[in-house]
């Protein structure tokens, strides 16, 4: 039997205020310093997402040359680039296409990626109404203050509009299941399709429309019709946003097989899974919340054998350890990576609070008691992940390590020295003969002197791990220790900027390559 009645009405009325206060946090806390370090320091990835788009909209061609992940977001980009540089051709700021720099589009893409996590927030909301708007308000309070989708909130990158996709999903098989017809289970897949579009393992979010359809007996015309309904809506959904993945097949495998190796035989000092869990109690959630999130998916399994309300709780359950299962499997780990099981898992530690609180009625626990127990387990979820979500934006906006030596390079550098810095926390003007590689040491000191090269820029973010003694670094890793300090020691060091509260970021060292 379809579950229509989830709610009582009179259960929303008295919050629509509390939502507006929800998401007017959500949007400070993302919107915070949005600009910082635009356009010699942004995140290492966004380059990959605005250059490609920019580079879109001076070419005319849809193809991205680039298939680490697809093309659905850069699209997204290139129409506010378009937007960017009809703003600014209005304004005087440039009168063609070559005069436009490309740091000049961040910041609007930036503000786009902001409003999408608000966004997701506020889906939240949606989600967790399906439980009662007490459940709705703590899991949307608890998903505005996330200090990790805060802080990937402020960037150009594919890790928060995927999870407003499979957010989108999530809320889209509940609306399916209650309707039981073909064209909701439909639009569902298209949620899945575009959070593949975004990026490839999106698509584990096929699995909520499909679980919702096999638990709709009422489903019209059938089951079986309404998931093939799923299943080809996300295909063509897919096929729409990242065409080229079938245009240039050929480009696109060897990239995606590429990419597959590397998620494969990277070096783990610990078990994926056991990393992930250290990054949700340090990066995400905090103790806390985690704890309640585990006790609800624990209350929604046993909800799930014996109901009531089967469905919403195997579908807010069953994601996030499916997702939890596919990245334990890969052997790279990033804690952004979390980010799509994290608008349920804070459904299910609001459940924790509100239903599982309630459970004590039966033991004629007074309602005061009860209310503030409420009030007390709230309090200790939504705390310290808010706490850690200001000190973030708070950080991002000082001057960090990475200005401090982009202000050195300006005034200590000529202009046309040739300048190798590996990641991409900083981009230098075009004044210099600069490039960014993955990492310093694949080539020693005699490469990179015969090369032509004037100065090396060494970031922790890369060699950081190695030297690290409390964890073992040079024991753990003596090849890669030993290939940097042989570069370290060959090269003249002229400047090293180490991080502190006042000035966050990276280490970076600068070494004179001496002729």
């Amino acid at each position: 039997m379809i579950e229509r009645e989830w709610r009582e009405a009179s259960d929303l009325r008295t919050s629509r205020f509390a939502l507006a206060a929800v998401l007017i946090a959500a949007a400070v806390l993302r919107f915070w310093a949005l600009g910082r370090g635009i356009p010699y320091a942004v995140q290492v990835d966004e380059p990959e997402i605005v250059e490609r788009a920019v580079n879109m909209m001076r070419s005319g061609s849809l193809h991205p040359h680039f298939f680490d992940y697809p093309s659905l977001y850069i699209y997204v980009q290139l129409v506010v680039a378009c937007a960017r540089f009809i703003a600014g051709a209005i304004s005087g700021q440039w009168a063609s296409l070559g005069e436009a720099a490309g740091g000049a589009f961040y910041l609007w893409g930036r503000a786009v990626t902001a409003a999408l996590g608000v966004v997701t927030v506020l889906l939240v909301y949606q989600i967790g109404a399906r439980w009662g708007a007490r459940h709705a308000l703590l899991a949307a309070g608890l998903m505005a203050v996330l200090p990790l989708h805060v802080r990937y909130s402020h960037y150009v990158l594919t890790d928060t509009p995927l999870t407003l996709f499979i957010t989108l999903t999530l809320l889209l098989s509940l609306s399916a299941h209650e309707r039981g017809t073909m064209r909701g289970f439909a639009w569902t897949g298209a949620a899945a399709g575009l959070a593949a579009a975004t990026k490839y393992n999106g698509g584990v979010a096929l699995i909520m429309p499909l679980l919702a359809c096999w638990m709709t007996p009422g489903a019209r015309p059938s089951r079986l019709q309404a998931a093939l309904a799923s299943i080809a809506a996300c295909g063509a959904t897919f096929l729409l946003f990242a065409p080229y993945t079938v245009l240039a097949l050929p480009e696109f495998l060897n990239s995606f097989a590429r990419l597959a190796r590397e998620y494969r035989v990277a070096d783990l000092a610990e078990p994926a899974w056991l990393l992930y869990l250290k990054l949700l109690l340090r990066n995400a959630l905090g103790w806390p919340a985690l704890l309640l999130a585990i006790g609800g998916m624990v209350l929604g399994i046993v909800r799930l054998v014996r109901g009531p309300g089967r469905v919403r709780w195997a579908l807010v359950v069953t994601f996030p350890l499916a997702y939890f299962w596919m990245l334990s499997s890969q052997r790279i780990v990033y804690a952004r990576y979390l980010l799509p099981a994290m608008p349920a898992l804070c459904v299910l530690a609001a459940t924790a609070v509100v239903s599982g609180v309630s459970l004590l009625r039966r033991y004629e626990i007074p309602r005061m008691a009860r209310t503030a127990l409420i009030a007390t387990l709230t309090t200790a979820a939504l705390l310290p992940p808010a706490i850690m979500a200001i000190r973030s934006d708070r950080g991002m906006a000082r001057v960090g390590t990475v200005d401090l030596a982009y202000d050195w390079i300006l005034h200590n550098v000529p202009p046309g020295a040739s300048i190798v810095m590996e990641s991409r926390a900083m981009l230098l003007p075009a004044t210099f003969r600069a490039r960014n590689v993955g990492a310093l040491r694949p080539k020693d000191y005699l490469q990179w002197r015969h090369e032509g090269v004037d100065y090396l820029i060494a970031s922790s973010e890369e060699y950081g791990r190695f030297f690290d003694e409390r964890a073992g670094g040079p024991q753990k890793f003596p090849r890669e220790y030993a290939e940097y300090m042989r570069i370290f020691v060959q090269s003249r060091e002229v400047a090293k900027f180490t991080p502190s509260a006042d000035h966050p970021g990276p280490e970076l060292r600068i070494l004179k390559v001496v002729p």
